[in-house]
Parts: C-alpha cells; structure tokens; sequence
C-alpha cells in the first residue's frame, strides 16, 4: 500500500459504459477502509474531465467503451495527469489487449469474471506502483520477451494497431462501418482505409471474409 493510501482513502475514478457494473464495483470498493470513489464516468470526455476535477490515484478503465477505446483513454489520461495509476479491467482474456494496455502506460490489467477480492488486490497493487496480470497472460508476455518457441507463433492479430484493433474488434461485433466511425469519431474513409489495412495484415480476400474472422475473434476472446 502507498504512504498516501496509509494516510486517507486512496481516491479511485471507475470508468465503465456499463451503470450497473459501476455501481458493483464503487459498492465494493467503498467497502474498503482504504479505498474510495472519486468518481464515475461512462464515456472518454467525460472520465477526462473528472481526471482534472477530481484528481484520482488510480484509474479503473473498461477496455471498451461505447464512445471509443479504452486503450486511447489510459493514453490519454497518462498524457494530461502522469501521477494517475491506471487498472483496465475487461471481458477480453486475450494477451494482446493486456500488452497494448501496459504499453499505452497501464499498471495492470484483469478480467472482470475475477472475484471481487482479486479485484480489489489487483487496484491496491496498481496503487503501490506494481504491474498486475493474471498468470496465464503474464506467462505470454515473458515467454514473447524472452524469443520461445510461443512467441514463434503469434497471432496474425498483433500485426494490427491499436486503432486497426479497435476497428477489427467492432467488426467482428457486427456494428457497421458508419456506426464505426461514429463511436471512433473518424470518417467513413478513414475507418474504410483501415478496414483494407486489417485485411492486407491478416491476408483475407474479401469484406465478407474479413467479418468472418473478425466474428470468430470476438467470441473466443470475450
């Protein structure tokens, strides 16, 4: 635990598209002698702002949000606020969301099918300036790190950007191209230009092809 949390209620800003998730989650950790709710934000403006208002310790982000990724928002609180901790917590299991999470300067990343204790120990952790990851997904990353036979055989899909990944993932969530652009805040052509990238990198011939694999993606990693 940090000397601040040891002093007073380390603050802890929830940012989750979800209400009901929200509201579990801020009733468990104000149960905490240590821990408090600072603030609760359903959308990226939105958690920026209350980054500045209310000047959490820890971040607890949703990877992904129905106004835009998760991933972009722990750049983009990194950037405005550096001293803020920051655990995204997601339905996704696969390895490659948790590397892009700590790459854009995440401390931990947890599955939210986690007990609730695991949860709060993984935000307590974030706060003490640790890294926290399940065994399995730790295990991927240092095997990657250390060039074994595994990292050999990496998914096609780690080729993608970030924001390639974002646009794969709402795809193969069956939300249409427009739709795409709207929750990505980027235009058609733009969206449309990664939609050829992501098809190039993962070598499919057609849009119907490319929905498919997309499809297939999503549900094994959710």
């Amino acid at each position: 635990m940090s000397e601040r949390s040891s002093k007073q209620p380390a603050r802890v800003l929830i940012v989750d598209d979800h209400p009901a998730v929200r509201d579990a989650l801020a009733l468990w950790i104000d149960q905490e002698p240590d821990l408090k709710v600072c603030g609760e934000a359903s959308e990226i403006a939105e958690a920026l702002r209350l980054v500045g208002e209310s000047r959490p310790d820890v971040a607890v982000v949703d990877i992904s949000l129905k106004t835009g990724s998760g991933i972009d928002l722990v750049k983009r609180i990194k950037d405005r606020d550096e001293r803020v901790r920051i655990l995204v917590w997601s339905m996704h299991s696969d390895t490659v969301y948790a590397k892009r999470a700590l790459r854009a300067g995440a401390l931990g990343y947890i599955n939210k099918d986690q007990a609730t204790e695991k949860i709060i120990q993984a935000i307590r952790r974030v706060l003490a300036g640790k890294v926290w990851l399940s065994e399995t997904i730790a295990d991927d990353i240092l095997e990657g790190a250390v060039g074994s036979r595994r990292a050999t055989n990496l998914s096609p899909v780690d080729a993608l950007t970030d924001r390639e990944l974002d646009v794969f993932e709402l795809i193969g969530e069956g939300v249409k191209t427009v739709e795409i652009a709207r929750r990505l805040k980027l235009s058609v052509k733009t969206v449309e230009t990664y939609r050829d990238r992501i098809r190039q990198k993962l070598d499919i011939s057609s849009g119907t092809e490319l929905a498919r694999t997309a499809t297939e993606w999503v549900l094994t990693n959710n």
